[in-house]
């Protein structure tokens, strides 16, 4: 929706999508106008898109990366569908994306790199921009590459290659102007990153204003947008990604409960980047091992435990396959551990830097023997926090390992997150204990009646000395037992246990329709494009379908039968091949269960999801 307002274009909200080479700085280009934005008081989501090889081949359709923003001043929740701007730094970024920009919509071509050798690289036949394919489009033909080296020609020090590599600034500083954003913010980031190496500060800074003030000048952009602030919750903000969050939640987790952080962890696409922020942190007490492989990952973090550390562990997919055993000792050992399992596109290697849902049955069930687990998800970036600290609350309060799903979509997204105070945190209760009751006896399995929880006892402490290990343990002492019924009785305890523990996470809540034609199910990362669907469809008349977003997955909230007996129709939405669906059929058998599923390692799109529900409903 456009508006008039001082001579300038006020638009709701804004999508745009920088494409280009992975070595043409689009994820930095992206993050800058996001975060300018975000200064600026928008509501906004992004969505990186970047090929799994640290430089794919140049010009190639499968090196394209990219970084959508979708800004606006009413509430956003995904990154959008249909991009209002496509900048494209090369044929690839343009052949693989042009299908998401709808007819009218500009496009801003760095006509430079569209040589011959590229077109080719590209599979393009001829020029788009000579062919007419690009008839129905607003085009905007710049010689990027060319205007740069005229804009830095009297720069000292600098040599071909950097002065090339400063075109993505000269695209962003365009739209900065189309959309009435101020480069300052990305000028102070520049004497920031580039302190130590001042020619850079000022190159990137004339090729931003060149950009901007280009745009100025163009015929084809007569007027400048805005897009005004949102209104927003009173508080501090600031734009934050998913695995930011997650690493800050278990900061805020390991100051509430009074215990030191250790991450033991293992580098991995795209879960990495939680080990680098809680690297940064060890004037907190944060401890981080990078370790040799997966399994020394979770092994050493399982010993931090032991010692009386809040110990987390992150991998994605194919790290959690190697962690298994090892996970599995947790919970037969009753020590608190969080696995974080950032999911990516699989099997095997599978899709590195793509998202998908497919660990959820690896996550309930993917370890030997009867072996439940406390599993979680997150479905933003920004509540990656909440529930980081969430996995760490539940471990330590009911001594279980407790697996956090995060995914890749949600983990390298970001959205503006109101800062928190620990104090104002729920409080995380820890049955740790530092010394025994002289005149009573104690065994390392007694356990509270009412939860089945046992206590924490640390290794050092007079009069606690215990035994851990892998083999079964007898209920009471903890020495090794082979008994039979005891095995059984064990194995009995550690279910109930967990299946206790849906008695302190929060009701199953449910969106628009409490009751109904058709409910929309999902859980975890699939969340802001479910609920832009269900809240298009309630707009547009649709009062009779509703959306329940689960972030509990095992045990499920206490009121789920409740929730899903209000509808005649249930469709479970998933980034895997049905994962979720199967649970709920297995756990409710009676109630009408579809799916709709995506596994392209793409995010649902909104008017996919809106074409199915409307068929659906129907």
């Amino acid at each position: 929706m456009e508006i008039k307002k001082g001579g300038l274009k006020a638009l709701e909200a804004v999508i745009v999508r920088f494409v280009g080479d992975s070595g043409d700085g689009m994820q930095l280009t992206g993050s800058q106008f996001s975060d300018t934005s975000a200064m600026f008081g928008n509501d906004i989501a992004t969505f990186p898109n970047y090929p799994a090889e640290i430089r794919a081949p140049q010009g190639s359709l499968y090196g394209v990366s990219g970084f959508q923003v979708h800004i606006g001043s009413v509430e956003i929740s995904t990154p959008g569908d249909n991009v209002d701007l496509l900048v494209a730094m090369n044929p690839a970024g343009l052949k693989t994306n042009l299908h998401s920009v709808h007819a009218g919509h500009t496009i801003i071509v760095d006509i430079d790199s569209f040589t011959r050798k590229n077109l080719e690289k590209a599979l393009y036949d001829s020029n788009p921009l000579e062919d007419g394919s690009l008839n129905n489009y607003r085009v905007i033909e710049v010689s990027m590459t060319s205007l740069t080296k005229e804009a830095l020609k009297e720069v000292k020090g600098l040599d071909n290659k950097t002065i090339t590599r400063s075109k993505n600034m000269f695209a962003l500083g365009m739209v900065y102007w189309m959309y009435s954003r101020s480069p300052s913010h990305t000028i102070e980031f520049f004497k920031k990153k580039f302190k130590s190496r001042p020619e850079l500060i000022e190159a990137n800074t004339k090729v931003l204003n060149a950009g901007f003030f280009y745009a100025e000048t163009l015929e084809l952009i007569p007027n400048a947008y805005t897009v005004a602030p949102a209104k927003m919750a009173s508080g501090t903000y600031r734009i934050i990604m998913g695995n930011t969050a997650t690493a800050w939640g278990f900061l805020a987790a390991a100051e509430k409960s009074g215990l030191e952080l250790f991450l033991g962890s293992y580098p991995i696409t795209p879960a990495s980047d939680i080990l680098h922020e809680l690297a940064k942190h060890k004037h907190f007490g944060v401890k981080t091992f990078q370790a040799e492989d997966e399994i020394a990952g979770i092994t050493s973090a399982i010993g931090a435990a032991f010692a009386g550390d809040l110990a987390i562990t992150t991998t994605s997919g194919p790290g959690m396959a190697l962690k298994g055993e090892a996970l599995g000792l947790a919970m037969i050992l009753e020590l608190p551990l969080v696995v974080v399992n950032v999911q990516r596109g699989g099997p095997s290697t599978g899709l590195p830097t793509k998202t998908e849902q497919s660990d959820l049955l690896q996550a309930m069930y993917g370890r030997n023997g009867e072996s439940p687990i406390i599993v979680i998800a997150a479905s933003t970036p920004s509540n990656c926090f909440k529930y980081a600290y969430e996995a760490a609350k539940l471990a330590l309060e009911h001594m279980t390992p407790v697996i956090l799903l995060s995914d890749g979509y949600i983990a390298n997204g970001s959205a503006p997150w109101k800062i928190q105070k620990v104090s104002e945190m729920p409080e995380i209760e820890t049955r740790k204990k530092n010394k025994a009751d002289v005149n009573s006896s104690w065994n390392p399995y007694d356990r509270d009646l009412a939860n089945l929880v046992r206590e924490w006892a640390i290794p050092g402490t007079p009069n606690l000395e215990h035994r851990l290990g892998g083999l079964e343990k007898d209920k009471s002492s903890g020495q090794v037992s082979y008994d039979p019924k005891n095995h059984e009785e064990m194995t009995r305890i550690r279910a109930d246990k967990v299946k206790r523990v849906a008695n302190y996470i929060p009701d199953l809540k449910i969106e628009f329709a409490t009751k109904g034609k058709l409910l929309v199910v999902g859980w975890g990362g699939t969340y802001g494009t479910l609920y832009a669907a269900v809240k298009q469809l309630n707009n547009e008349g649709l009062k009779e379908i509703g959306l329940a977003h689960f972030n509990y997955l095992a045990p499920l909230p206490k009121n789920t039968k409740n929730i899903l007996s209000g509808f005649n129709k249930i469709i479970v939405c998933e980034l895997n091949m049905g994962q979720f669906a199967s649970v709920l059929r297995n756990n409710f058998p009676s109630f009408h269960i579809v799916q709709y599923n995506k596994v392209q390692g793409l995010p649902f799109g909104n008017a996919e999801l809106v074409e199915v529900f409307n068929t659906e409903i129907s």
